[in-house]
């Protein structure tokens, strides 16, 4: 055989058997490469299986949740409580600028309770909810633009928290109050006859509210209870509710049903609002799905 063929034939051979080996390798690798892949799969499968997600964990989380309020901040809320006398008082007005929802003018009778000398503040609001969607955001000024069934959420983890009951007032505590209760020197507004002296409103709050109790409080040490937000009642809100409610601790309403839809009486007056529409005996409302950023409330508290 020629010598050059030869080495030819060697040369070729060497080639076929490189390219095997190297098919071999491949295929080895290509299946190592894939069972590895495999193993990784099954590991993600079983982790998957194993680990909750991250919003069954957060499901879960809030199901348990613990609402409370730090010991300072729960003694400084109580301390806040002012004490409301038992009495009587003339509900609503018959004077020229009295409207027919604040008409007639008539005798109401209350039992004793406890109102807020502020305006429920945000960071009161965000300790026991965890959120806070408040316009003007602040610590201590008023938390708005919740509704009033975000307000009833509130109360009732407020309630769990503390062992106390607190509720929203019904109109007739909220009007006794701001008219200085037993106390009362039958001012315009909550506190005086000059609105600047207890109230942020239309000419002097820049078109926003703030922080609670830097106006004068009013006779019963009560501040904000004209102008800052409006602050929403327990009651329904109807024009004819002076004529349908009885004497003695009134109440427009079914505290058995707080979830229904309804109209809801507000108080107080704003901080866009007009002195003339700030006055004591005014009254509006507005309903318990609406979230405003000048709306919020203030808690009352049972005396035993």
């Amino acid at each position: 055989m020629n010598k050059y063929f030869q080495l030819l034939l060697c040369s070729l051979q060497t080639i076929v058997k490189s390219s095997l080996v190297s098919g071999f390798l491949l295929l080895n690798f290509s299946a190592l490469s894939f069972a590895e892949q495999s193993i990784a799969a099954q590991t993600q499968t079983l982790a998957e299986s194993t680990t909750p997600s991250v919003t069954a964990v957060e499901k879960n989380t809030k199901q348990t949740r613990e609402f409370s309020l730090p010991k300072p901040m729960f003694n400084e809320f109580m301390n806040n409580m002012i004490l409301v006398e038992a009495g009587s008082f003339i509900m609503g007005s018959d004077s020229p600028q009295a409207r027919n929802r604040e008409q007639p003018a008539h005798q109401v009778t209350l039992d004793a309770f406890y109102m807020a000398k502020y305006e429920l503040s945000q960071d009161v609001f965000e300790q026991i909810m965890g959120w806070n969607n408040s316009y003007f955001a602040c610590d201590k000024c008023p938390v708005n633009n919740i509704s009033w069934f975000n307000m009833q959420l509130f109360i009732k983890r407020l309630n769990k928290a503390t062992g106390k009951k607190f509720s929203l007032p019904t109109e007739a505590q909220w009007a006794f109050a701001a008219k200085g209760g037993n106390k009362s020197k039958g001012y315009k507004y909550s506190g005086s006859n000059n609105i600047n002296d207890v109230a942020w409103f239309a000419k002097n709050a820049n078109n926003k509210s703030h922080p609670v109790g830097l106006k004068k409080p009013n006779e019963l040490g009560l501040y904000d209870m004209t102008g800052n937000l409006w602050e929403f009642c327990l009651d329904d809100m109807s024009r004819q509710a002076y004529s349908r409610t009885e004497s003695h601790n009134p109440f427009l309403g079914n505290r058995e049903n707080l979830k229904r839809k309804a109209m809801k009486v507000i108080r107080g007056g704003g901080y866009e609002f007009s002195a003339p529409e700030s006055l004591v005996f005014m009254r509006d409302g507005a309903t318990n799905n609406v979230r405003m950023a000048d709306i919020g409330f203030r808690l009352v508290m049972n005396q035993g």
